[in-house]
């Protein structure tokens, strides 16, 4: 197995930005948005504002309690909107259950959306026009690409959770040449329970994992990937996280898929360093964009 290691990816990354900004006499600003007090979501605010602040980008946070008053939230995203400074603005997710996540997502100025999860952005990139790349399915191609595997004419099969990032995953994959399908997790799922409810869609879905040249997984499901579902040569991308007994596992059974022949992402280490890294690139586009 070749471990396709996040940190690296991501370090050089942020180097490129570092001086591009100091090149440009840049100032790039990021707005961050974060409600309540998940523990996990301030530990991911965190490594945002660090690889901000090391590379030349302002960092604008706004904390609110769990019980705080949504249009206060809105009233802060509407000043972020207008504050030149600000050129990305994120909310950090998941959202305590008594707000509106869509209505607050959608309050962002489409211009300043530095995760590119915005619905008009996402129907825009999806559509192959939109400018803003999604931050998770951006850092997810970087990784494929930092194998150095020719990509042309790859095959690859995206797990997802949703529709919705199954179709942005597919057209991040088409814009590199590469042709895509997706399948629901909820399909693997029965297939390792062995339910017969779906026959057809199950025995598809794990026949076209077999035959894949690229397989991206994202569902939080542990260990749903099984090393005798992946052919030899594949690129594997984890990009589930679940935490176990206080350890974070991802998709992919690690331990069976070590000894395989095959390009494999770790958890964690993997699509996590490699998509803040890529948050900190959009940021950097989007002020380019608006000076």
């Amino acid at each position: 197995m070749k471990l396709i290691e996040g940190r690296k990816i991501a370090d050089k990354i942020l180097r490129e930005i570092s001086g591009g900004i100091g090149a440009e006499r840049l100032t790039p600003g990021l707005g961050v948005v974060l409600v309540g007090n998940d523990q996990a979501s301030k530990i991911y605010v965190n490594l945002k504002e660090k690889a901000a602040r090391d590379v030349g980008v302002n960092f604008f946070k706004s904390e609110f309690d769990s019980d705080e008053n949504e249009k206060n939230i809105l009233k802060k995203i509407e000043e972020f909107n207008a504050d030149e400074k600000v050129h990305g603005i994120i909310v950090q997710l998941p959202l305590p259950k008594k707000f509106d996540t869509q209505k607050i997502i959608e309050s962002i100025d489409p211009k300043k959306d530095a995760d590119g999860f915005c619905p008009k952005n996402i129907e825009k990139f999806i559509g192959g026009d939109g400018e803003i790349f999604p931050v998770f399915p951006g850092a997810i191609v970087m990784m494929i690409e930092s194998t150095g595997v020719n990509l042309e004419n790859k095959k690859a099969v995206v797990i997802s959770n949703s529709d919705i990032f199954g179709e942005i995953m597919i057209e991040a994959l088409r814009r590199e040449g590469i042709k895509g399908e997706y399948v629901l997790a909820k399909g693997l799922k029965k297939f390792e329970n062995k339910e017969l409810g779906i026959k057809n869609q199950k025995e598809n879905s794990i026949e076209n994992l077999k035959e894949a040249d690229i397989v991206i997984t994202a569902c939080g499901i542990p260990k749903i990937i099984k090393s005798e579902m992946i052919k030899d040569g594949a690129i594997v991308i984890d990009g589930g996280i679940t935490k176990i007994d206080g350890r974070i596992v991802g998709d992919v059974d690690f331990e069976l898929a070590k000894n395989r022949d095959i390009f494999l992402s770790p958890v964690p280490g993997g699509v996590g360093p490699v998509t803040v890294a890529m948050l900190i690139k959009n940021v950097w586009n989007l002020a380019n964009n608006q000076n």
